[in-house]
């Protein structure tokens, strides 16, 4: 099939390539033209693993192209994907200026029958809002064009989108056209040939899910650091009772490690809008604001440990603090609302220096922050720990799994770790003469 996306950020780019990766012809759209330019050159926006290769892949085969051209883009396909950002307006609720900018355009250049596909996460209401966009522009035009707009939110994990969207758990579409629904089977076909993925559901019932999806899992994580943040008080050890409740299968182990709280560009921003819609429509939502309140507070909790453990705020002053992991979450470059921001800049404030390192997300990190005479953007993570007084552990990367103790302990002035995301066992580390601080681990 021929398929046209508009946006190529994160979800835009992963299902542009991976929908050319099993054979259809995707044109994608960006009104960025230097973002289409580099994309053009082999250079990607993002760093997904596995996704460079996939792109230069179809790129090379003639099965994906990169665009500004929107005319080109809405001719190409009788399928165009919307999949452009949705950012927190002002008041939380999410910002449809770009998803409806891009109805507007495929009402203006389309010629006879056009699916549009909602794949941008957005609140349960904008097909229809879409639909009447486009409706105004078409009558505008003084034209009768038929079209159907669709609900297909995505499910992707930064760091394994790609085989997220390869082999997904579920793929679901919203829609109440027939005509839509025969296109919108077609088009995932090939992830249908070991089992039935799809699920056809109504519009709203489709919205809805997606921002079901991200709360649920925020909420298990909230709900984990209430319980790690007691555990600390009460004496217990938050891993012994997470192993715990996770063999029961009706709780699971997935989402219920506790740490210096959640980041990204979904959980915390689809909370907020899921909260918000409840206010639109006068439901009281109080687990929902409980969830992010929660999490906000959660992200001071490194910077608690360090202020506490050197005897208060003010005495961070002068101090110098390693910090490992930049990134949300591990395999990204994606620092969006990420905890080790929280950290770094209350550090500044309490006038310490920072020391970090980040496998990939380096170069975003340079770009939020730029050049700062008390930053410090290490070679490696060793070198990170040069002189510093602690060391403050963000991201759960692999390489900070099992590190060498002795060569840090060479490097640091002092052996202090604040661990955010519990990687070592906190006797085996005392014991060795380390001040150890982790997350719900007394």
């Amino acid at each position: 099939m021929k398929l046209t996306i508009f946006g190529t950020g994160y979800v835009g780019l992963v299902t542009g390539a991976c929908l050319a990766e099993v054979g259809h012809n995707v044109v994608c759209v960006d009104i960025d033209q230097r973002k289409i330019d580099r994309l053009n050159q082999g250079e990607l926006p993002i760093w997904e693993p596995g996704l460079d290769a996939i792109v230069a892949r179809n790129v090379g085969e003639g099965r994906l192209a990169f665009t500004t051209d929107v005319a080109r883009g809405v001719a190409h396909a009788q399928v165009q994907f919307i999949a452009v950002g949705t950012p927190p307006d002002e008041d939380g609720s999410a910002d449809l200026q770009y998803v409806l900018a891009v109805a507007e355009s495929v009402a203006r250049n389309m010629a006879g029958y056009k699916v549009l596909i909602n794949k941008s996460t957005v609140p349960v209401g904008t097909a229809d809002k879409v639909r009447e966009r486009v409706a105004a522009v078409l009558a505008e035009r003084g034209v009768a064009q038929p079209y159907d707009v669709v609900s297909n939110p995505e499910f992707l994990k930064e760091g394994a989108a790609v085989g997220d969207f390869l082999k997904p758990d579920r793929i679901i579409i919203g829609t109440d056209s027939d005509k839509a629904r025969a296109l919108m089977r077609e088009l995932y076909e090939p992830f249908n040939r070991n089992h039935e993925r799809t699920m056809f559901m109504d519009v709203r019932s489709a919205e809805l899910t997606k921002y079901a999806a991200n709360a649920m899992l925020a909420t298990k994580i909230s709900f984990m650091n209430e319980l790690a943040n007691m555990a600390e008080i009460l004496g217990a050890d938050i891993e012994e009772v997470r192993k715990g409740i996770g063999a029961d299968p009706r709780i699971g182990y997935h989402f219920i490690y506790p740490g210096c709280g959640y980041g990204g560009s979904c959980f915390p921003k689809d909370v907020q809008a899921l909260g918000r819609t409840a206010d639109q429509i006068g439901y009281e939502a109080p687990l929902l604001k409980a969830v992010e309140a929660v999490n906000n507070r959660q992200k001071g909790v490194l910077f608690a440990k360090l202020a506490r453990h050197f005897g208060g705020a003010d005495k961070l002053a002068g101090k110098t603090v390693a910090v490992w992991g930049l990134a949300f979450k591990p395999n990204t470059d994606d620092m969006r609302e990420a905890p080790s921001r929280t950290l770094i800049e209350a550090l500044w404030a309490a006038g310490a220096r920072v020391q970090a390192f980040d496998p990939v997300a380096m170069e975003e990190t340079r770009r939020i922050y730029g050049e700062r005479d008390d930053f410090t953007l290490a070679a490696n993570k060793y070198a990170a720990l040069e002189g510093a007084d602690a060391l403050a552990i963000c991201t759960e990367w692999q390489q900070f799994r099992a590190p060498d103790f002795d060569e840090m302990q060479g490097r640091l002035s002092a052996r202090v770790i604040v661990d955010g995301r519990n990687l070592y066992h906190p006797d085996r580390l005392k014991a060795d003469g380390w001040a150890y601080y982790s997350v719900g681990r007394s």
